[in-house]
């Protein structure tokens, strides 16, 4: 039986404990507890000189309590893709006191956006109202900062990743020599350090073979290179100018099919190889593309009078308005497809839109001489290719007879629709 001493301290022992294991006001955590994981931790990882540190063992037991608990600070909030390309095109609607007066010149050098996205948006096609203002402030802002002419929206390509808004511009005067001989400069950097010390010292054998001749590139501001283009992702955006196109990247592109990621620094692998990378081949497409699409009804353009073009064989390579053009009606354009005409000129199979002869070679290049005769019949072997001149019609081009089966109906809703914006053609 137990006895009277034992009782009472079986209560004093239940008190203290229940002492112990009240609550605390503050952190709402008991001593019992506390003393528990104290004893816990000192025994499993055996500490030495336990009374020195027994403070600091304490801290670290109430610290590990906090871990893991969530805090109640509320998250920074995560911007989503769309709200970010939000606030960046927040700048296209702010315009500064400053060049408000200016506005009307901006007009005279931007189409009116507006009216051909109507036009468009009644032949059941375009980007929408909303993304054809954006690109026409986009536009006047392109203007604003690079100093343009004249410039246009020519259209927007997709790709897998992003895609491209393309603005065709004018160049300015004097740009063209500029950028022709930073080009040139970039050429002659690219070519290799002449090894003639070391061919004095160890000669080796000449080799005959020749190797293909590279077709020279068209003059910045005439043929494939007439207009400088560039590109954005989304209005709002930097624009990018692309570089100039090169006849051997025109070459390669017809023979190869590619998608646009939306990258333009990513490489084009393909077979044969493209000399250049993805804003390269963006640019040899678009070379094709205006070529082949830009059209016009048959009389709305003249060939222009070029000063010094006294024969008549000479193409033309430009052409004007004609201010006596008279208003066709729709139901008689899409008749035949003679009434409809190329204003732009066709890309030779050369790869540039006038053809060059690269047989013949400086008088540096070739220490054989070539009789007067010799060198006349050499040259008459060489047969200059001649493309369709401009304002040919489409019922030329070849294998046109495919495409009749929707050119009516396209020319017929497209057609009345446009009335005096049948360069926008190009971008359906």
């Amino acid at each position: 039986m137990e006895g009277p001493l034992e009782n009472r301290g079986n209560t004093e022992a239940a008190n203290f404990k229940a002492l112990l294991m009240k609550d605390s006001t503050k952190s709402k955590r008991n001593l019992y507890d506390h003393l528990t994981q104290l004893l816990t931790k000192v025994m499993d990882e055996h500490t030495n000189n336990v009374v020195d540190v027994i403070e600091e063992i304490s801290h670290d037991v109430k610290r590990d309590l906090f871990n893991g608990i969530q805090s109640s600070l509320r998250d920074l909030p995560q911007f989503t893709a769309a709200e970010l390309l939000t606030e960046q095109q927040r700048t296209l609607f702010y315009q500064p006191d400053d060049i408000i007066q200016e506005d009307k010149m901006v007009e005279t050098v931007l189409p009116n956006v507006n009216e051909i996205g109507f036009y468009l948006e009644q032949a059941e096609v375009g980007l929408g109202r909303e993304e054809m203002q954006r690109i026409f402030l986009a536009l006047k802002n392109l203007v604003d900062s690079e100093q343009l002419p004249r410039c246009r929206l020519w259209g927007k390509i997709f790709g897998i990743e992003s895609n491209y808004i393309v603005a065709e511009a004018e160049y300015r005067e004097g740009e063209e020599d500029q950028e022709s001989i930073e080009e040139n400069l970039v050429e002659e950097e690219r070519k290799p350090e002449s090894l003639e010390d070391e061919a004095e010292i160890n000669p080796l054998p000449q080799s005959i073979y020749k190797s293909h001749l590279d077709v020279p590139k068209e003059a910045i501001g005439t043929g494939a290179n007439k207009f400088a283009y560039y590109v954005c992702k989304e209005p709002g955006l930097p624009w990018i100018k692309l570089p100039t196109v090169s006849p051997a990247q025109i070459t390669i592109a017809r023979q190869i099919r590619k998608f646009f990621t939306g990258k333009l620094n990513s490489s084009v692998e393909s077979y044969p190889p493209f000399p250049g990378n993805e804003a390269n081949y963006l640019r040899a497409q678009i070379a094709r593309i205006s070529a082949g699409t830009h059209v016009s009804p048959n009389g709305f353009y003249q060939a222009g009078d070029e000063e010094g073009d006294e024969e008549d064989d000479i193409p033309h390579d430009s052409c004007e308005v004609n201010p006596n053009f008279e208003d066709v009606q729709a139901s008689l354009m899409v008749e035949s497809l003679s009434s409809w005409v190329h204003h732009v000129q066709h890309i030779l199979q050369q790869g540039r839109c006038t053809w060059v002869n690269i047989a013949v070679k400086p008088a540096d290049d070739s220490n054989e001489e070539i009789e007067g005769d010799e060198k006349e019949e050499y040259l008459d072997e060489v047969e200059p290719e001649i493309g369709p001149s401009l304002l040919t019609p489409l019922s030329q081009d070849a294998g046109q007879n495919l495409h009749n089966c929707y050119a009516a109906f396209f020319f017929f809703r497209g057609a009345h629709f446009f009335k005096n914006h049948f360069y926008m053609l190009q971008a359906l």
